[in-house]
Order: structure tokens, then sequence, then C-alpha cells
């Protein structure tokens, strides 16, 4: 008897041991819209902190696909490299938030406005019914600049950055016409002051265009910039850059902006902390994309 005792006891401390070690390894998530998180004002908030945000890794590039039932973002340990990087994706499934991930050692992604094309710097991955295709490339015109993230528009226009040595590219535009990228062209000065102009975000009917950059005036190393597309027939197609402002932009580091499909919120990232191996936390926020409408030009 008292052996069978024992062994029941044994069964019952092992039972509470991994039921205390999976509620640490993973935070359920609540249902409902935005996976369940109260929706933020005009002050941006951090987006589902330990379901999202973890204090063990770094998250950027945030970012809801067209019917927002899947939420990608890029995460890898604070510690390591680039290489570490895996794009997870959370989608509401058989009446529940799920994670996963997609895929292994990509950064800078981005996702068409139909939800159905993923961009990767110079390639591009189609949806499939088991998942994502391999990379292709997205074509001559493009394959060779050292583009660190783009944004289609619906019409397909790509919209994107380009590393140079001195930081100094402007954001340029390339046009789909017959399934075939055109050679990029600049969209103007504003998009080249200072240094950084990267990471766009582009409407999808190019209304506006959001990005982050490092220029004078701002409020530290890279600041969230948005412009709005002019008046048809107007010589300067895109208007100045205006800078976001504090409800938004800090003395830390704002990259990565990605208005939600519905429109009502604005995603980016954040870097800040303390250096693990040269490396900051980056956690993703989000704030009402009310913002937008606030800062566009008046009539």
């Amino acid at each position: 008897m008292r052996s069978v005792y024992l062994s029941m006891l044994l069964l019952f401390s092992v039972l509470v041991m991994s039921s205390g070690s999976h509620g640490q390894d993973t935070m359920p998530i609540p249902d409902g819209p935005y996976l369940g998180q109260t929706p933020p004002g005009s002050t941006a908030e951090l987006f589902a902190p330990g379901i999202v945000n973890t204090e063990e890794n770094r998250e950027v590039g945030g970012m809801f696909a067209a019917e927002m039932k899947e939420f990608y973002f890029i995460r890898r340990p604070v510690d390591e490299q680039q290489a570490s990087n895996v794009l997870v994706v959370i989608e509401y499934k058989n009446n529940q938030w799920q994670e996963s991930v997609a895929k292994q050692g990509v950064s800078n992604t981005s996702i068409s406005p139909d939800g159905n094309t993923f961009y990767l710097n110079t390639q591009y991955m189609e949806r499939t019914n088991t998942g994502w295709s391999d990379p292709k490339s997205l074509g001559t015109s493009i394959e060779n600049i050292e583009i660190m993230r783009s944004s289609a528009a619906s019409n397909g226009t790509l919209y994107f950055d380009t590393f140079t040595p001195n930081l100094d590219a402007p954001l340029r535009a390339s046009r789909l016409v017959d399934g075939k990228y055109e050679q990029p062209k600049s969209l103007g000065p504003q998009f080249a002051i200072g240094t950084y102009n990267a990471h766009p975000f582009i409407a999808p009917d190019e209304s506006y265009i959001i990005w982050d950059s490092r220029r004078e005036g701002g409020y530290g190393t890279s600041d969230l910039y948005i412009s709005f597309r002019a008046a048809d027939g107007s010589d300067e197609p895109w208007g100045p850059a205006i800078n976001m402002g504090d409800k938004i932009n800090t003395t830390a580091a704002e990259n990565h902006p990605s208005v939600s499909p519905d429109g009502k919120f604005l995603f980016f990232d954040r870097r800040n902390g303390e250096s693990i191996n040269g490396q900051k936390q980056v956690d993703i926020y989000w704030v009402d994309a009310k913002i937008i409408e606030d800062l566009r030009p008046k009539p």
C-alpha cells in the first residue's frame, strides 16, 4: 500500500512540475481581434507583451495580413546575430490564435495588401495551399540593388530603400508593368535628407508613405516620417517629410512602420535598452492610426 501511495505522489509531482514549466514557456493568447489586446490611443504602447514581445528576444517588423487573422514579425535572441532570425506568424485558426514559424533566416519583410505575397529584400514568396513558396527574384531591374525593405501598393508598384556605405540613398519606386518591374525612380529630394532613409511602408492606394530616417530636428537616432501624395497634376508628386511627433518618436530608434489592413493602427518597432554583444532590445509598438489624418496637410 505504501508503495502505491508513493507512486501516486510521484506521479502527482511530475504532473504539477510539467504544468508549471509549460506555463512559463508559453503565454495563452486571449481571444478577440488584435490578439485579444486592448487598442491603444494616441500615444504608442507596447503590443502584446509576453506574447509578441519577450524579454529574451528582439522582435521587429510587426504586421497584420489582409484579413487581420495573421500577425507576422521577426524574432531572434538578443545575444545572437541576424542568421538566427525567424519569421513568426500568429494566426487565428480553429477558433484560437496559434503561433508557428513561417520561415527561417529572413529580415526586413513586408506583405502585399492582398496578403498573398511576401517581400524579402530583392526576392518574394507567394502564398500556396501549404504555406509559402520558395523565394523568387523580383527581376533584373531590382535584383542587384541592396534593398533592406520594400513595400508594395495595391497596383504592384514597389517602394524601397537602398543600403549604401554612406547611408545616403533616397527612397525609390518601381512600377510593375506587364509583370516586370521598371527601372527604379527616386521619390524626390525630401526622401534623401539626413541619413538612413529606410524601411518604407506605402499605403495601398499610394496616398502616403511612412519610413524611418536620421535627420536634424528629430527626437533620436531615427524617427518615423510621413509624406503625403500631392494633388494630381502637381510638379512634385510627394509632399514634404513630416516628423510623426513625440507620441511615436523618442530618443530611442523607431523603425519598420506598418499600418494594419483595416487602417486603424500603426505598428513599428523601437530599439532601446542596454546592448548585449552589440545588440539592443527591440520591441514592437502600436498606436491609433488617426495620427496619419491629423498630420495630413489641410486644403
